[in-house]
């Protein structure tokens, strides 16, 4: 969904937010050619004539002027646990009030994944999460009840509203995750991967070692694209400061644009190819454009997760 399309730009709830974005894919979906993936996620089907009125979402004929029928699953059929990156770095861009249309990284995740645990409430999955940044901030396993998931969504809106300034070890708690799911889990990791170079190292070592349990791992990663790929900054002198070490560097942003943008663009590539390497789904995230990259990475593991 277009955050455009949310018409309050002020987050209130983030309840109805997450309704308001899931509601608007799955109208895209059923006008988009990938019909099967909205059927087999809702399990909506054309209405036919004839066949009882009873499950017929009209909601959805309000929006597409079409007659769907629904129904659910009795039973939770897939475990999700969600992992947001709350460090230093996830509270960039700076910005005084976290709206629809101005999110920072860690609001755009808290967004986010609480339109997971919608489309998740509407299969009877079962989700978690889990939030961390130099220490494990909050965990709780897999549940599918309506309690657990409002649970959850009270701590993604203390997200909205909260400031960090810790460094980042997603290393040691990825580890420690993997150590609390015995399950079989699909994961959805969002986190800008900000590491030093050692770290990195040990970031892709506990990866592996979810997959080493045969979880699923879908890597969300967060930036924004504007400044932190393009460097786009008007050519006045800049400080630029890291909000994690604290280390600063006067520039023009003209003069290093270019290097930067080719360290950043190889950065990127080495990231995907790492992620393929290790069989991690890498979805590169602009904070900027919406969730449909999002909601569409459960679709397809969903219908793959066997």
């Amino acid at each position: 969904m277009d955050l455009s399309e949310v018409k309050s730009s002020e987050i209130k709830n983030l309840d109805i937010l997450a309704k308001q974005v899931v509601e608007g894919f799955i109208t895209g979906m059923h006008k988009s050619p990938f019909h099967g993936f909205s059927v087999e996620f809702s399990e909506h089907k054309l209405y036919n004539k004839g066949e009882s009125t009873r499950h017929i979402d009209w909601k959805l004929f309000a929006k597409t002027e079409k007659l769907y029928t629904k129904k659910y699953e009795e039973e939770t059929n897939l475990r999700c646990h969600i992992i947001i990156d709350n460090s230093a770095s996830m509270h960039y861009p700076t910005v005084k009030k976290q709206t629809v249309d101005c999110l920072n990284k860690v609001g755009f995740a808290a967004v986010a994944s609480a339109a997971l645990l919608e489309i998740l409430k509407k299969q009877r999955d079962a989700v978690g999460l889990s939030i961390y940044a130099d220490t494990y901030q909050y965990y709780a396993p897999e549940k599918g009840s309506d309690r657990h998931r409002k649970m959850l969504l009270h701590q993604l809106e203390l997200l909205l509203t909260s400031d960090s300034k810790a460094t980042t070890e997603t290393y040691k708690y990825l580890h420690e995750i993997a150590e609390k799911m015995h399950r079989r889990s699909l994961i959805f990791l969002f986190t800008d991967m900000f590491q030093t170079s050692k770290k990195e190292e040990e970031l892709f070592e506990a990866l592996r070692h979810l997959k080493y349990n045969k979880h699923e791992v879908v890597l969300f990663h967060t930036y924004d694209l504007e400044t932190e790929f393009n460097f786009n900054f008007d050519n006045t002198p800049k400080k630029m400061v890291d909000v994690e070490s604290g280390q600063e560097v006067n520039i023009y942003a003209e003069n290093v644009q270019e290097k930067y943008k080719k360290l950043v663009d190889n950065y990127f590539k080495d990231l995907k190819n790492k992620c393929l390497q290790y069989q991690i789904d890498y979805v590169p995230v602009d904070v900027n454009e919406g969730y449909n990259k999002i909601l569409t990475a459960y679709l397809l593991q969903r219908k793959n997760f066997k």
